[in-house]
């Protein structure tokens, strides 16, 4: 993917342009190269192999996720219902935004070795600055997925030789993450708790399994739920290869396309998030081929001289 990254160097997002690439990569490419903050996030490894739903599924319906070494599977809790007494099935979190709100998590437990996580104006100033408007619909939806990812229980099964070692009924938050709903609350924009507290084993895996992504990649394809889950798998799986590792269409779609029934539409859909992703990762190194992808080693997308 150097070829837009030159393009733009030598001659701006104009010669890119002009050489017949995508405008959506350029603009992301163009976006995460001036971008000059130079922040910092972190994803639990898991997360980077089995991600969540990008769409809305129906309430109280789970999903369930297999890649190559490890399965997900989420459990959507319950809430109370209009009439405040019975409970109704609630939803899983799904989409970009529900990303973003699970990476601002694990990125500040990771930066400050605690599960103890600073919510309110410190989310919202984060979230303002990769991009999601404040107010409105965005805020809305922040809030949703806010709500369902207090509620969802995960489970991962991560594949070890012979066994499974499994997170089994682990909520990712042991507190509630917004604040009950009012006409009142969310004029003041107070719709979230001051802090939250992650769970000890989904902390105690963090700590020990963190992936380390740009913020912004993040920022330049915020709202692309695919292109995030195909960036985070890069930045896990290509600084560790030693050699060039296929990976046939197959195994791509059971990870990336979970309810895309046809293969050459999932090809089609998958190719055109790949470019978003390799826009915002200029070091990655992956070639298309008929049977699927080959990875390459590659450095990693936040150098291990800047973690130090």
């Amino acid at each position: 993917m150097g070829t837009v990254h030159q393009l733009i160097e030598r001659g701006g997002k104009t010669a890119a342009l002009q050489a017949d690439v995508d405008r959506k990569v350029v603009e992301a490419a163009s976006q995460f190269m001036s971008d000059e903050e130079a922040g910092i996030g972190f994803l639990y490894s898991g997360w980077c192999q089995a991600a969540l739903p990008h769409r809305r599924l129906p309430d109280g319906q789970s999903w369930q996720i297999h890649s190559e070494r490890i399965s997900l599977i989420v459990e959507p809790g319950s809430k109370l219902g209009p009439d405040g007494r019975s409970f109704v099935p609630s939803g899983v979190a799904y989409g970009s935004r529900a990303r973003l709100i699970f990476l601002y998590l694990q990125s500040t437990a990771i930066r400050t070795k605690s599960r103890e996580i600073e919510l309110g104006g410190s989310l919202r100033e984060w979230l303002q600055r990769m991009g999601i408007p404040q107010g409105g619909k965005s805020q809305r939806d922040v809030r949703d997925q806010a709500e369902r990812i207090s509620r969802c229980r995960f489970t991962f099964h991560v594949q070890q030789g012979n066994g499974k070692v499994g997170l089994v009924n682990q909520n990712v938050v042991d507190t509630a993450l917004f604040v009950p709903s009012s006409d009142a609350n969310e004029k003041q924009g107070s719709l979230f708790v001051e802090t939250a507290r992650l769970s000890e084993v989904f902390f105690d895996l963090l700590q020990r399994h963190p992936v380390p992504v740009q913020e912004a990649a993040i920022k330049a394809i915020n709202n692309n739920s695919v292109a995030l889950d195909i960036y985070a798998w890069l930045a896990y799986r290509l600084h560790v290869l030693n050699k060039p590792t296929p990976v046939s269409w197959p195994a791509l779609k059971a990870q990336f396309g979970n309810g895309v029934t046809r293969m050459d539409n999932f090809r089609v859909t998958f190719l055109d998030n790949l470019k978003l992703s390799l826009a915002v990762y200029p070091d990655a190194r992956v070639d298309v081929e008929e049977r699927g992808l080959v990875l390459h080693p590659s450095h990693p997308p936040v150098p291990e001289r800047t973690l130090r």
